[in-house]
C-alpha cells in the first residue's frame, strides 16, 4: 500500500479521536496585560460596619483575589474575594465579596463597601466567621445573575448559591446540596462550582443539555452535578458507586496533587471548554513549576453529554510567573483562574494572584 494510502485509512479509522488530539479546541493563547497588572490590589482606605462583629472593618485591606466576571450593560463586572485583617494565615481571615466596574476591562472602579458578606441570616452558621469566598457567576435566560460561592465557618466548606437581578442585591439559597438524594448526601467539604454555559452577545446564559443545567464542581479531583432550576443540584455518581470523577490529579503533571474547577464552562462548537485549576505536588509533580504552585489548563467534554471528556491538555496554559504572582499570602506561587468573559471581541480571562491581588489576561477570539 502506497504510503499516501495507508495515512488517509488511519484518518478514516481513527477520525474523531486524531481529531481531538489537535488543540484547536482551546481558548487563547492568553497574555498578560503586563501595564495594568495587578488590576486590584487590597486597599486600607475603605471600611464597612461588620453586622457580626458590630463595628467599622478594613474588609479588604490583607487580601483581593478570586473574583467572577460577568458583563453587564457593556461593562465588565468582578464580584472579588476580599479578606480583612481580623485573623492571621491563610483561611483564618474573614472573607467577603466586593463588586467593581470597568468599560474596558483593564481599569476597574470599586464600591467602597462590599455587596456580599456574613450577617446574622439563615446562612450565619455555614458563613461565620470565615466568610464567603471564591465567586463564579453566569445568567439565566431572564437575566437573573446565579452566584456560586464557598461558605467557610472555619470548619467545613459548602459549596453555595446565590442570586440577584442587578449584581448588588442578593439572596442567598444555602448549601447546593442541601436536599441531594433525598435529603441524604449530607455536609461534605465542596467548593468551586462552574456551571455550563453559551456565550451570547458577551453574556454567559446557563444553558441545559439534556433537559438539565450542569455543573463542574470540586476541589481535589472534579466532580459533575445536575439541576432542573440552578439552584438545588444532585450530584452525579458512578453507577452505585462513589461519586463520578471526571478529571483527577496525574503524577508528574501541573495538576499532581488535586484539580479544582475554575470559571464557568463554555459552550463550542466543539464541545464543552473548561478551564480549571491545578495544583502542582510538594514531592514528585511537574518540575516545570515550583512544588505547590496554582497553574491553569484546559479540558474538552462532549457537547450532549457533560461528562464524555474529549481531550485534556497534557501540560498547564498558564502559570505563576510575575513576582505579584508569586509573592504573596501563598507563597508557592498561584494564578487561580475564575472569571472569564467575551468582551469586544476578546476573551477576558481574571485571575487571583498568590492569593493577594488580581490579574488579567486576554486571548482573541478565534472564531
Amino acid at each position: 500500500m502506497r504510503t499516501i494510502d495507508w495515512f488517509l485509512s488511519l484518518l478514516f479509522l481513527l477520525g474523531p479521536s486524531l481529531v481531538q488530539s489537535s488543540t484547536d479546541w482551546q481558548l487563547g493563547p492568553f497574555e498578560r496585560v503586563d501595564e495594568v497588572n495587578p488590576i486590584l490590589s487590597p486597599c486600607s482606605d475603605t471600611t464597612f460596619y461588620c453586622p457580626l462583629q458590630h463595628k467599622e472593618v478594613s474588609w479588604e485591606s490583607e487580601h483581593v483575589f478570586n473574583p467572577a466576571a460577568i458583563v453587564h450593560n457593556d461593562r465588565i463586572y468582578l464580584i472579588y474575594r476580599a479578606e480583612d485583617d481580623f485573623g492571621t494565615g491563610i483561611g483564618y481571615h474573614t472573607s467577603r465579596l466586593g463588586i467593581a466596574e470597568s468599560s474596558d476591562g483593564f481599569h476597574f472602579q470599586r464600591l467602597s463597601t462590599p455587596v456580599f458578606f456574613p450577617t446574622q441570616d439563615d446562612q450565619f452558621f455555614n458563613e461565620w466567621p470565615g466568610g464567603c469566598e471564591d465567586p463564579r457567576i453566569v445568567e439565566k435566560e431572564d437575566g437573573t445573575y446565579v452566584m456560586m460561592y464557598t461558605q467557610w465557618n472555619r470548619h467545613i466548606a459548602l459549596l453555595a448559591v446565590a442570586t440577584s437581578p442587578d449584581l448588588i442585591n442578593w439572596t442567598k439559597h444555602g448549601y447546593v446540596f442541601e436536599n441531594a438524594n433525598g435529603g441524604t448526601f449530607g455536609r461534605h467539604f465542596c467548593k468551586s462550582g462552574s456551571i455550563i454555559c453559551r456565550c451570547e452577545d458577551d453574556r454567559l446564559i446557563a444553558t441545559k443539555i439534556q433537559g438539565k443545567y450542569w455543573m463542574y464542581w470540586g476541589e481535589g479531583s472534579v466532580h459533575v452535578a445536575v439541576s432542573d432550576d440552578l439552584i438545588a443540584w444532585q450530584p452525579l455518581y458512578e453507577g452505585c458507586g462513589p461519586l463520578l470523577k471526571l478529571l483527577e490529579p496525574r503524577p508528574g503533571k501541573f495538576d499532581s496533587a488535586l484539580a479544582e474547577a475554575g470559571p464557568p464552562a463554555i459552550l463550542t462548537d466543539q464541545g464543552i471548554v473548561f478551564i480549571y485549576n491545578g495544583k502542582n505536588a510538594m514531592e514528585n509533580g511537574s518540575p516545570n513549576i515550583g512544588p505547590g504552585a496554582y497553574a491553569a489548563g484546559q479540558a474538552l467534554f462532549d457537547a450532549k453529554d457533560p461528562t464524555k471528556l474529549l481531550d485534556r491538555t497534557k501540560d498547564y496554559f498558564f502559570k505563576p510567573t510575575k513576582s505579584f504572582e508569586t509573592n504573596g499570602q501563598y507563597v508557592d506561587g498561584t494564578v487561580f483562574t475564575q472569571g472569564l468573559v467575551h468582551f469586544h471581541g476578546k476573551w477576558f480571562l481574571y485571575y487571583g494572584a498568590a492569593d493577594s491581588a488580581i490579574g488579567v489576561a486576554v486571548a482573541e477570539d478565534k472564531k
